[in-house]
């Protein structure tokens, strides 16, 4: 654990952060009373098709459409 007063957080901001996302604990304090802690937040990232066994196939929508299907879209 490494305890830091807020001006010299302040100074060192960006090393601060780079030592709590390699797995250090750092705190923060008002004087000699810690009062935050600096942690990273998880890199979840975004996974698609998670519903995809649930939905089944999707239409190609750059298929070229039947005459018939065409003709629904267009009025006739």
């Amino acid at each position: 654990m490494t305890q830091f007063n807020i001006h010299s957080a302040k100074t060192n901001l960006s090393k601060l952060i780079e030592a709590a996302l390699a797995g250090d604990e750092v705190i923060i304090a008002k004087g000699s009373k810690p009062v935050v802690r600096l942690v990273p937040i998880p890199n979840e990232g975004f996974k698609l098709g998670i519903l995809k066994e649930e939905l089944g196939s999707t239409p190609d929508f750059l298929s070229t459409m039947s005459d018939d299907d065409l003709g629904v879209w267009e009025g006739a």
